[in-house]
């Protein structure tokens, strides 16, 4: 099918952007399918704010320089991988020559797809192979083969949707409880959870750690964070009203939340 995608070249002697947004049957467990491609050299620096999916990166060219919490150095390269939560800002350098296509999983669709629980890529880049074994190395040079992007995107998602269909869903009790905190922006409390679905807050945290990667509490502060982040890039400043609106007890606690999840206060952020 033709590529929905977008092309985001607001740099264009530099880098461009694909985006296409998942067919229908897998936008449950499929955010977004980007491509990416470096045109220039230098040095090129993207900060990810605790961000809420899953990437799986499939590399074509130069890995990219990623570090959690910090700085890269130079044992910090990666080519393709799948990365896990992580409660902080993300650095991603490159250096004019990488390519890439990278998939944006849900936290369900993330589960489903990897077969494994994501408290083991919980604060990690793990390599392609350690995640999808011989079927990464397949897809890796089957994509790698292809020069054009909307066959890349068609191939990647038949890829995805046959791995789907081949994994059995987790119960729907979990992945009610999952939504529940992110539809709420955070907001949900996570003992009503736990009672709506008749289970011990213990065995909340386990499910939601197999589920997701992180205890129901840290998955709601990321939850109401990202909405505070969402707030504030698309409205004109007022961090009082922010946190009012996300559930923070007052703007001071929204500037804790920011230093921990973004290293930066929230009037850096705006600056």
């Amino acid at each position: 099918m033709p590529a929905e995608y977008k092309d985001e070249e607001t740099s264009p002697q530099q880098f461009v952007v694909l985006r296409r947004s998942p067919a229908l049957p897998l936008r449950s467990f499929v955010t977004d399918i980007c491509g990416y491609r470096e045109t220039a050299g230098g040095h090129y620096r993207q900060i990810e704010y605790a961000p809420l999916a899953v990437p799986l990166v499939i590399n074509f060219e130069a890995p990219f320089a990623i570090a959690l919490g910090r700085e890269p150095g130079k044992d910090d390269h990666y080519d393709s991988f799948a990365a896990g939560l992580y409660a902080g800002p993300v650095t991603i350098d490159s250096f004019g020559h990488c390519c890439c296509l990278q998939v944006n999983f849900t936290l369900i669709g993330a589960r489903r797809f990897f077969r494994m629980p994501l408290c083991e890529l919980t604060d990690r880049m793990v390599p392609l192979d350690d995640v999808l074994g011989s079927d990464g190395h397949a897809l890796r040079e089957m994509l790698g083969n292809q020069s054009d992007w909307d066959r890349r995107f068609d191939m990647v998602e038949a890829f995805i949707a046959g791995r789907l269909v081949a994994t059995p869903m987790q119960g729907p009790q979990v992945a009610w409880a999952v939504e529940r905190v992110l539809e709420s922006g955070g907001q949900a409390r996570i003992g009503a959870i736990a009672s709506e679905l008749d289970w011990s807050r213990k065995h909340l945290a386990e499910r939601f750690r197999d589920a997701t990667g992180l205890a129901p509490k840290m998955l709601a502060r990321m939850a109401r964070f990202n909405r505070a982040l969402e707030l504030s890039r698309r409205g004109d400043g007022n961090w009082a009203g922010i946190a009012a609106d996300c559930g923070y007890a007052d703007q001071a606690h929204l500037a804790r939340e920011f230093r921990d999840f973004a290293g930066i206060t929230p009037s850096t952020l705006s600056a």
